[in-house]
This record gives C-alpha cells, sequence and structure tokens, in this order.
C-alpha cells in the first residue's frame, strides 16, 4: 500500500503545515495519481477510526442492530471521505485552481493519519476524564483540526484567512450533518448520567 519512506514523508508535510512551514506544500506530489494514491489513507486510518466509533458508542444507546450501524457508519466513512474533494472540485474549476487540487486534496488526506493518531489517543483518555477536562481536551483538538485546516488552504491555495475559513466551513458543515443524519438514522440516545 504505502512505504515506510511515503508514510514517513506524508506525515512529516503534514506536520510541517501546523508549524506554517512554507516547504510544507512541497512534501506532496501535485499529480492526479498522487492525489488518488493519498485516498488509500482510508484503509490505514480506518484502523483508529474504529477506535473513536467504540468510544462513541460506549456512552449511547441506540435502536439499530450491530449490521445496521457497521453498514452505515462504513458508508458515512467513505462519504465523508469523498464529500469536500468532490465539492472543492467544482469550487476549484470555478476559481482558476484546478492547477493546485491534486496538491490541496493529497494534503488534506494525508493531515488524516497525524490527526486521527492524535484522536485516537486523546479522545479515549478525554473520555475516561471527568466531564470539564474531558470537554476541554475535545475543544482543542476540534480547534488544532480547524487550524490544520486552515493553514493548509492557506500554504497550498495561497488564500487569506477569510476564503480558508469559508472553505473549512464549506468541508465541516456537511461532515456535521452527515454525523447529525447518522446519529438520527440510528436512533442514538446518549446514556443518562454520560
Amino acid at each position: 500500500m504505502f512505504s515506510a519512506a511515503e508514510i514517513a514523508r506524508g506525515v512529516q508535510g503534514a506536520l510541517a503545515f501546523l508549524w506554517r512551514d512554507p516547504r510544507a506544500p512541497s512534501y506532496f506530489d501535485n499529480t492526479t495519481e498522487a492525489c488518488l494514491r493519498s485516498f488509500r489513507l482510508m484503509l490505514l486510518v480506518a484502523p483508529l477510526h474504529i477506535i473513536l466509533l467504540l468510544v462513541r458508542y460506549s456512552d449511547v444507546t441506540v435502536t439499530a442492530d450491530e449490521m445496521e450501524i457497521f453498514v452505515v457508519e462504513t458508508f458515512s466513512y467513505v462519504v465523508e471521505w469523498l464529500l469536500f474533494p468532490v465539492v472543492f472540485h467544482e469550487i476549484a474549476r470555478r476559481q482558476g485552481w484546478l492547477d493546485r487540487y491534486a496538491r490541496y486534496i493529497g494534503a488534506l488526506n494525508w493531515i488524516n493519519l497525524p490527526g486521527m493518531a492524535l484522536a485516537a489517543v486523546f479522545v479515549p483518555l478525554a473520555h475516561l476524564a471527568p466531564n470539564a477536562i474531558g470537554d476541554l481536551v475535545s475543544i482543542i483538538l476540534q480547534g488544532l483540526f480547524f487550524y490544520w485546516f486552515l493553514v493548509t488552504t492557506r500554504q497550498v491555495l495561497g488564500g487569506g484567512w477569510l476564503l480558508s475559513a469559508m472553505l473549512l466551513i464549506v468541508s465541516w458543515v456537511p461532515l456535521a450533518f452527515i454525523s447529525f443524519l447518522v446519529a438520527r438514522y440510528l436512533g442514538v440516545v446518549a446514556v443518562a448520567g454520560a
């Protein structure tokens, strides 16, 4: 799937965005092949996503059975990976950014690997901590992921903070809505006292 060198380079590039290293975009090839290859990270990140799902479902009851949960969450996972790249392709076409599309989407995909690794460590810890600390950790993680998206957008597309924030909204709002729909469909109800 990926060599150790590819993973190291991808993670190093993803982390370079956090430090606002101007060389960060150069870690990602601006080719269709590299962009498409970056979607293989869905498989590499899936075990980390499963950890987060186990934590999420530990404090809730659901009306759906295990097979429904598996099918719906799997479908949701794939849609969440593909939705923004599809929507952004149209935005990039209209804005004249198609020359940067492959590098941008590839970089965002690679950010998922270290991002999900962080989440897979800190979300379970936050879940075990008192509510106030757990909520604080969740807010910090969400803020980190938003910042990561913003600086990546600024560095790869060359836009300002306002443009980056608008693209963050375009990315995040549909994902929040999908999460809401999944919870409604599966009949997710928080356990009292959790």
